[in-house]
């Protein structure tokens, strides 16, 4: 799978390269590019944004520079084009299954007062939120998109740990421990120690249960 992120702050995606997606990158299973909106402004000076038509504060970014840079990457348009904004449907696990049928996903990275409108009705096939709340910039969305979706690309991370996650098919995630067996006088759960794998497994499934029905009875033992 391809990932296009345009930005105008490009600097901020080294995350991205490390950990489990930037293995998965070096191994080639996934492509992550960063574009540098700048690069594609025709005035001599790179600037991309400038004040709003009717006032207001803040500035806004320009159409040129941004359908330049799209049509750069994909001059057939067939990635799917996507806006990080506010004004988005708001992203879930399921919106992150949704985009793993497109081959190719350009991220669009608003900044400032956000983008002028004739870019986004021109060159974007969707936007999407992180959730309900403002950031300065589309960029850390723009990661979390990449994080999410990248993680379900085939061989990027093992079928077993997909399927026993939060917002799997039973829910939220039971919970986990490791080494020592007791820590500052806490044991881990006796059954977890028992070698019983049917013991183990009806433990975990009740606890990722009694945890959705506490924390989100909306989820109802599943993701939605």
């Amino acid at each position: 799978m391809k990932i296009t992120v345009l930005t105008l702050f490009p600097e901020m995606f080294s995350p991205l390269y490390e950990s489990i997606i930037g293995r998965a990158v070096d191994s080639g299973k996934l492509d992550i590019q960063v574009v540098d909106i700048r690069g594609y402004a025709d005035n001599k000076h790179k600037k991309c944004d400038d004040y709003p038509f009717g006032g207001g504060a803040g500035m806004v970014m320009m159409p040129q520079p941004i359908g330049s840079a799209i049509n750069a990457v994909d001059p057939e348009h067939r990635a799917h084009r996507v806006y990080m904004s506010p004004k988005g449907a708001t992203f879930t696990q399921d919106k992150a299954f949704g985009l793993l049928k497109y081959g190719h996903l350009i991220l669009l990275c608003g900044h400032y007062e956000g983008v002028d409108q004739r870019a986004i009705d021109m060159y974007i096939d969707e936007e999407i939120s992180i959730g309900d709340y403002v950031l300065t910039g589309g960029e850390l969305p723009a990661m979390v998109v990449c994080d999410c979706v990248a993680r379900y690309v085939d061989g990027v991370i093992s079928d077993g740990s997909l399927a026993d996650e939060t917002f799997g098919e039973n829910g939220l995630e039971y919970p986990q421990y490791t080494r020592p067996a007791v820590y500052e006088g806490v044991s881990v759960p006796e059954v977890l120690l028992s070698g019983d794998h049917a013991k183990i497994d009806k433990w975990r499934k009740e606890q990722s249960e009694k945890l959705t029905l506490e924390r989100r009875p909306d989820l109802k033992g599943g993701v939605k």
